[in-house]
């Protein structure tokens, strides 16, 4: 038998994992539990008294379960006592697990699925990991909006004049995406770091030359100021949010490849300062013939920039994603011609109810899916079909919002409107595979919870090791190697992430 409870206390899903875990190791039970809505469907053998599913989950964490009263018209009870006289074979039909939800079209969301599928109502960082969150596309067609050209403080949603000077009011022109601004800010960053990543990293290669042409310009300790002023921007401006990511994953421990790049890429600078203001510290062996202590000042800005990279990719995705659902969504008209006491009536797609009689005129959009009442047309149906063969329609056919209506005119009846027709459900699909996560993106999530911890650990026993049984100086030779093994592991942590997925 199947049954559902309610559980109270989980805020993301590393909570529903462990509450789902902790369940599945009571005997005779298999089950499910979703964050949103947070609700675990177990299927058990017999009945199970909620007390001991309370056990289970007292053991984790301050959770709580107990029956969900949400079920259907067929279910008769939902008390233990009920449950506990059931037939073993019988199953209680409560709610299914919630997919995406719908009303999350304009709010905010963590690319990361942090917190499953929880939304915002404002722009921000994701409280777990510290990305940007970012917004659903709309899901319909937004009302259009009219203003004069001459008198821009004039705004009314339906067309006309203008009650100031007589002009004919025009449509107002959208307003740049939040996608848009948030893609067009890493583009400005992204320049910005390439502009001074390639030279320090320039300057670096050329160290390693026989005969170094550039200390015949400067010496090799005022080279290193100039990748030191070169890394600043780089390291304090176009990326420090990966920092303040990686400083958010650490305190809510949520590790994941920000925290191995943000430890990484500052310990790697940090050493680079260490270097540069007190080298007589570190040992003969880690010095360059010039006396300069070897830096990783282009290690630090090249990683930090490949990041960025794969950050603008993925805001480049998202923006096409959302550019491709606005492109869908104008493949609706605004307005419609409701047919009403025997006359025309112009009024908004927004205002159709289901049962409405619509007038539509040759050349124009069909405003929702209906049938045909009066009349007959062709039909041009490529935004669906893809065949660029007019369709021919008569009297009881039904017809395609969005589609593109001949030389005839016909009325019909508006019977799917809103989220229901056949448009609405197909932007609604493409923005679900556009919030979903990849095979691949669950999978590093899971190694990032492992690995990055196995690094930091593998880094602290290196200082120990080397500290106790190395050189003199020892110390200093036990956190230069644990610095390398950060160092190398940090773009191993390029693999976590999955832009171009």
């Amino acid at each position: 038998m199947i049954h559902t409870y309610s559980i109270t206390g989980m805020t993301c899903d590393g909570c529903r994992s462990k509450v789902e875990k902790a369940l599945n190791t009571i005997d005779g039970i298999e089950a499910k539990v979703s964050l949103s809505p947070p609700v675990a469907i177990i299927t058990m053998d017999k009945h199970i008294p909620t007390s001991k599913l309370q056990e289970a989950l007292t053991t984790v964490g301050k959770y709580t379960i107990e029956m969900s009263n949400d079920k259907t018209t067929e279910d008769t009870t939902t008390n233990e006592s009920a449950a506990k006289s059931c037939c073993s074979t019988h199953e209680h039909n409560y709610k299914k697990e919630a997919v995406i939800p719908t009303n999350a079209a304009g709010k905010y969301y963590c690319p990361m699925h942090c917190e499953g599928e929880k939304v915002y109502d404002k722009a921000g960082d994701c409280p777990v990991c510290g990305m940007d969150l970012v917004k659903a596309p709309e899901l319909t067609v937004n009302k259009t909006l009219y203003t004069c050209p001459m008198h821009p403080e004039v705004i009314s949603e339906t067309p006309g004049s203008c009650p100031i000077c007589g002009m004919d009011l025009v449509p107002m022109e959208p307003s740049e995406s939040e996608d848009q601004r948030t893609y067009k800010d890493l583009v400005k960053k992204m320049k910005i770091a390439v502009v001074f990543t390639v030279p320090i990293f320039a300057i670096a290669m050329i160290e390693m030359a026989h005969n170094n042409p550039l200390l015949q310009l400067m010496d090799a300790d005022k080279w290193n100021w100039v990748q030191l002023i070169l890394s600043l921007p780089v390291v304090f401006y176009a990326c420090w949010v990966f920092f303040v990511r990686a400083w958010k994953s650490i305190i809510t421990w949520n590790l994941n490849m920000f925290t191995l790049i943000g430890i990484g890429t500052g310990v790697a600078f940090l050493f680079s300062l260490v270097g540069m203001f007190f080298p007589d510290i570190f040992p003969s062996e880690f010095k360059t013939e010039h006396g300069t202590v070897l830096l990783y000042f282009e290690a630090t800005t090249v990683i930090l920039t490949l990041v960025l990279l794969g950050q603008l990719l993925e805001a480049r995705a998202h923006s096409q994603t959302s550019g491709a659902i606005k492109e869908l969504l104008k493949l609706a008209p605004t307005e419609a011609t409701l047919v009403i006491d025997g006359g025309d009536k112009v009024i908004s797609i927004h205002d159709i109810k289901k049962g409405d009689l619509l007038r539509v005129k040759p050349g124009d959009k069909i405003p929702v899916d209906g049938k045909i009442t009066d009349g007959e047309s062709s039909i041009d149906e490529a935004m669906i079909t893809g065949e660029p063969i007019p369709v021919d329609k008569k009297k009881g056919d039904n017809v395609i919002s969005g589609t593109i209506n001949g030389n005839k005119s016909f009325v019909m009846i508006a019977e799917k409107v809103g989220s229901e027709t056949l448009l609405s459900q197909i932007v609604q699909m493409v923005n679900d595979a556009s919030r979903s996560r990849a095979p691949i993106q669950k999978l590093a999530d899971s190694i990032s919870k492992y690995f990055v911890p196995i690094v930091v650990i593998i880094s602290a026993i290196t200082f120990f090791v080397w500290a106790k049984f190395g050189p003199e100086p020892a110390l200093v030779y036990g956190f230069i190697n644990a610095i390398a093994v950060l160092i190398i592991a940090c773009p191993c942590a390029l693999g976590l992430a999955t832009p171009c997925q």
